[in-house]
This record gives C-alpha cells, structure tokens and sequence, in this order.
C-alpha cells in the first residue's frame, strides 16, 4: 500500500482524494462530535426500549413506560365529545326560535353549523354558501321556500324533489314548450328580462308581459314577486339559477331544469340539522 501524502503546510496526512489539484487533509472528527454522535445512538436506543418503535408483524412494541399518542387522542376526543354532549342535548330541546336568546348556546349552535356544513355542503352551495349556477346563494336574502329559521330548518330537514322523504318541498314549473308558442316563450323571456334590464326588443318584451298575465302570475305574482309557499322565484331582483339572458330565461320557461336536494334529517339527526339551519341563518341572509 502506498504511504499517503503529507501536506506540506500542516504536517498532516491527506485522504488520497485530489479535485483540481486540491487535497483533502484527513483529520480526525472533533470529540465533541463524536460524544454527541454517541450519545445520540444510546438516546435512540433507549426510546426505543421506553416508547412505541418497534415495528411487529401486528403492531409494534409497546415500550417500557406504555405511553400511546393514539391513547391520548381518544383520551381528548372523548373528553370533547363529553364537553359537547351538555350543548348537544341543550340544542336538541331548545325550540330554534328560542336558540339566539343564549348567547353561548347561539356560538355553539354556530360553530357546529359551520363544521357540518363543510363536510356535507360545500359540494353543492361553496365553501362560503355563494352558490353556483343551479344552486342558490346561502348569503343574500332571496329565499324560494322563506328564510326564517324554522323555514330553513324544514328545508333542510325535508329537502327538495327529494323522492325519500314524504315532506318534501315540492314545486315543478311546467314545460311551457308543450303548451305556448315559440314566439311566445321568447315574449315571455323579453318580458322577465325587463324587469330588471333592457330587453333585446322591447316589443316583443310588450306582447311577453300579456303572455306572463296568462300563463305565470298563478305562481310568480302580478308583479313577479315570487311565492315562497309555492317556490315560485322572485323574477324581478335579478338574482338567477341558470343564467340571466334572454336565451337563458327562455331555455328555463320552454324546458325548466328542476334541482333536488337531499333529505338531511334522517342523515344528520335533528340537533345538527338545528345546527345548520342556525348557522345559515346567521350569514346574513335570514330573515
């Protein structure tokens, strides 16, 4: 074996590599190091005999002092779920009217509302309830089926269309394709859109509101107003399900698209429905 080069400043033996004409000097790790590294092994080998590491073929080792953070968590969830459990039953027999007279069980109400409505929601009416097209807007105050607590309360207990539950809310808009005119399907559409903007022609918006008094005001009003008992909309606020135009109106009037919603009160039972009838209401829209 070759003896290994000296460096000729320091006086000490070089590793044998060289990069550019550069030699690696091959000093010894510091002791401080090397007592840190040490200690570091016996630290591991320790936990490992005093904690969970040990990975078995079902499970692991248990360790010595038989702590468990799994333990722990469900130590916590219990407890929470204990603190909860005197608001639960508080909500569960307090009427939803008389809810927001207890400031704290108001917040609590709330808080619970908000965490339901983020797992079984969002899907449908967005992370901040804005809605989307085909879906309503939780936070403005135009409601089909009335925005009182109790209002939203049964909406969300019951659903919409929905096939599985008997009290349902139930309103479908006939397909006027099969009984006017598709000249007058347009009227109808210019009309509606000169409630709230400029039809595309305002004579055909002229002949359209006769066409309205004929066919329409049984559900939405004389004056377009809506029927929250029927769930005929509001026509004349410029808030829309699935589009504002001209040709979107009049899509809507000659093959009218129905939504469904779920029933939530057999998924969700009655304190979490209470719950998030509370927190919808509290948005800002409720009336």
């Amino acid at each position: 074996m070759s003896e290994k080069h000296i460096d000729e400043v320091s006086g000490v033996k070089t590793t044998g590599h060289v990069w550019d004409g550069i030699r690696e000097l091959d000093n010894p790790m510091p002791r401080w190091w090397l007592w840190t590294f040490y200690l570091c092994i016996i630290w591991a080998a320790g936990y490992a005999i005093a904690y969970p590491a040990i990975p078995l073929i079902n499970g692991a080792s248990k360790g010595l002092l038989g702590y468990s953070s799994r333990a722990d968590v469900v130590a916590e969830l219990a407890n929470a779920k204990s603190a909860q459990s005197v608001y639960l039953d508080k909500v569960a027999a307090t009427p939803l009217d008389q809810i927001s007279a207890d400031p704290e069980l108001l917040r609590f109400a709330i808080a619970g509302g908000a965490a339901a409505f983020k797992v079984n929601c969002i899907q449908c009416h967005g992370s901040g309830a804005q809605g989307s097209a085909g879906y309503p807007n939780l936070n403005d105050d135009d409601w089909l089926w009335g925005g009182t607590v109790d209002q939203i309360f049964a909406t969300i207990s019951h659903g919409i269309r929905f096939a599985g539950d008997d009290d349902t809310r139930i309103s479908e808009m006939p397909a006027f394709s099969d009984i006017l005119e598709p000249a007058e399907v347009r009227q109808a559409a210019a009309y509606v859109v000169s409630l709230t903007g400029t039809a595309a022609d305002p004579a055909m918006a002229d002949a359209g509101k006769q066409v309205f008094a004929d066919n329409c005001v049984a559900c939405h009003g004389e004056n377009a107003e809506g029927n929250q008992d029927l769930g005929a909309p509001h026509l004349g606020d410029a808030i829309w399900f699935y589009g504002n135009s001209e040709a979107h109106i009049a899509a809507q009037i000659a093959k009218p698209r129905h939504g469904v919603m779920p029933a939530w009160l057999g998924r969700l039972g009655e304190p979490t429905v209470k719950e998030l009838a509370v927190f919808v209401h509290s948005l800002g829209g409720g009336q």
